[in-house]
């Protein structure tokens, strides 16, 4: 016999947990029937050192079963699907919980299951996790639940969650060349720097060769990443948090992304990608039903561009104030004259939505665009770029060689 534990629906919905004897698994099944209850769960319980399950420990589990995007978005078209066909949100959960790959996303929906069992709705019980659900998705389930097409508003949720993730993975992949290449090309140097050049300075040394001013800059170079590692390691490291200590201030954070933007081409990309998000975003929220204002706050919240950001304050006052949507816009130089005007006639036809709609496709469709034509450019551009530094490195190296006949005659 062995201890095994369960999770069950009862006749009413509402889950039951226990541990009961068995033999296997089986048995248990059978009597949880018997009982009239639906079993959800049954595994063997634990109680000795050896059975703990180490992936389940805090520390690990958060590493080992993150939450991810396609998580969510999965559980979105599934919660969808569910009550489109008639299941109470409650047993729906219930289901959910057991097909998620994610545990802690699974003890999210539980607790969440708790919070309704004790009289939230579904959008109270997800504001408690923000981290999983943000603003948007906590509202637009909100307009849902008070619509009553709560099923429509999570499939939306789940079209907007692939798009964004999309429009991500576009540009995360546009980034990645030139960053590999970059790093490659770091490594490349500081090997140079560290092993090969300093047995090229004893060679120079024992030879009495003249050093031209290249060569005596990498020397240079060597003997300080050689003999002051220390220095360089705390320069890099102080780069780096006081990198991240400036973006997570908002003035810092509004600096970087305004420099950002004025970035020669890639620049151009990124304010792309922050009006598809913008407007996007706001046609989403608008259509499921949430109130202007609160859509407003939410497209600044997530807007993850602190120049947005702060054009979204001046929209918020103006709509707030009974003035337009648009002439803000204007006054922020990321978006151009076209999505002002496009926005200006959505509000005078009362159709703003829509027309956030179009603005955003059009955008997404110029990402990629984008995208496709910076990639074919950087491609050759960056091959040339290491090809280049890889070159001058040499020629340093060689460079007193040629002085070598002189110092022998």
């Amino acid at each position: 016999m062995a201890e095994f534990f369960y999770e069950a629906l009862d006749k009413g919905g509402r889950q039951v947990r226990g541990v009961i004897d068995a033999a296997n698994e089986d048995v248990i099944i059978e009597k949880l029937r018997g009982m009239g209850y639906y079993p959800l769960k049954v595994v063997q319980h634990k109680s000795s050192a050896k059975d703990v399950d180490i992936f389940a420990l805090p520390g690990v589990r958060n590493v080992m079963h993150r939450i991810k995007t396609k998580h969510v978005m999965t559980f979105t078209r599934q919660l969808a699907t569910l009550i489109d066909a008639g299941l109470p949100i409650l047993r729906s959960l219930f289901i959910l919980s057991e097909q998620v790959e994610s545990v802690v996303f699974k003890e999210k929906i539980h607790a969440m299951v708790k919070d309704i069992e004790g009289g939230s709705s579904l959008s109270e019980a997800m504001s408690k996790h923000p981290k999983v659900f943000d603003g948007l998705y906590v509202n637009m389930v909100r307009a849902g639940e008070i619509g009553g097409v709560l099923e429509a508003v999570l499939d939306r949720i789940a079209y907007f969650l692939e798009k964004r993730e999309a429009l991500k993975g576009k540009v995360k992949s546009a980034m990645m060349y030139p960053v590999v290449v970059s790093v490659l090309a770091a490594l490349i140097v500081g090997f140079i720097l560290w092993k090969i050049m300093p047995r090229f300075v004893v060679i120079f040394e024992q030879l009495g060769a003249e050093l031209p001013a290249l060569t005596l800059a990498l020397v240079k170079a060597s003997e300080i990443l050689v003999q002051k590692t220390w220095i360089v390691v705390l320069i890099i490291v102080v780069i780096f948090v006081g990198f991240k200590q400036i973006n997570s201030t908002k003035s810092g954070k509004y600096a970087i992304d305004r420099m950002s933007l004025k970035l020669p081409v890639l620049g151009e990309l990124l304010r792309k990608v922050a009006i598809a998000r913008f407007a996007g975003t706001l046609a989403t929220l608008v259509t499921a039903g949430v109130p202007i204002l609160q859509a407003l706050d939410i497209v600044r919240d997530t807007s993850g561009n602190e120049v947005i950001a702060r054009a979204m304050d001046k929209v918020y006052q103006s709509v707030k104030d009974g003035e337009s949507i648009h002439e803000p816009l204007s006054e922020c130089p990321v978006f151009p004259p076209l999505v002002v005007h496009m926005v200006a006639v959505g509000e005078e036809t009362g159709a703003i939505d829509q027309m956030l709609e179009k603005v955003a496709e059009a955008y997404e469709r110029e990402v990629d665009d984008t995208v496709n034509a910076l990639t074919s450019i950087l491609e050759p551009l960056l091959i040339v770029f290491l090809g280049a530094i890889v070159g001058v490195i040499v020629v340093a190296l060689y460079l007193p060689l040629f002085s070598i006949p002189k110092v022998v005659k």
